[in-house]
């Protein structure tokens, strides 16, 4: 009887949440991760390219596209991904598809396919964009 009596404690305890060890000392905050993008394809749906060989160099750049502006041609030999952390972004595509992206928005980039981005909102477009590339390579190419 005393060995359930025991488990039984032992089991409330290991349950319970975690007090804090003194009146009105706040519980600490925990830390969370929330995947916003997770995929093998592009957004116009086309397979992500194997890595390129070579040295691996990552690049993160942060671009802001005033409001009204339309950016060139262009197009990125490799794997790119990014989230537009204010404002508007629509990227469209040479055949025409085309993905309209809000503040908060993540957007796993096409490769090797020419696009352009505007800016039809009224305040500048902040995204921020990681790119898998090889050293001495370009990231972008413009038309």
């Amino acid at each position: 009887m005393r060995l359930i009596l025991r488990l039984i404690l032992m089991f409330c305890l290991l349950t319970l949440p975690a007090a804090p060890a003194f009146a009105g000392q706040k519980t600490p905050a925990k830390a969370t991760a929330k995947v916003l993008a997770k995929s093998g394809r592009s957004w116009n749906g086309t397979a992500l390219p194997a890595y390129p060989l070579g040295t691996p160099e990552v690049s993160i750049l942060r671009i802001q596209i005033p409001a009204g502006v339309t950016l060139p041609w262009h197009t990125h030999p490799v794997i790119n991904a990014g989230v537009l952390i204010s404002g508007e972004l629509t990227v469209i595509t040479r055949s025409g598809k085309t993905l309209a992206l809000k503040a908060g928005d993540p957007i796993v980039e096409v490769v090797d396919t020419w696009h352009y981005g505007k800016n039809e909102g009224t305040e500048p477009a902040d995204i921020i964009v990681f790119y898998a590339g090889v050293k001495d390579e370009p990231i972008t190419v413009k038309q």
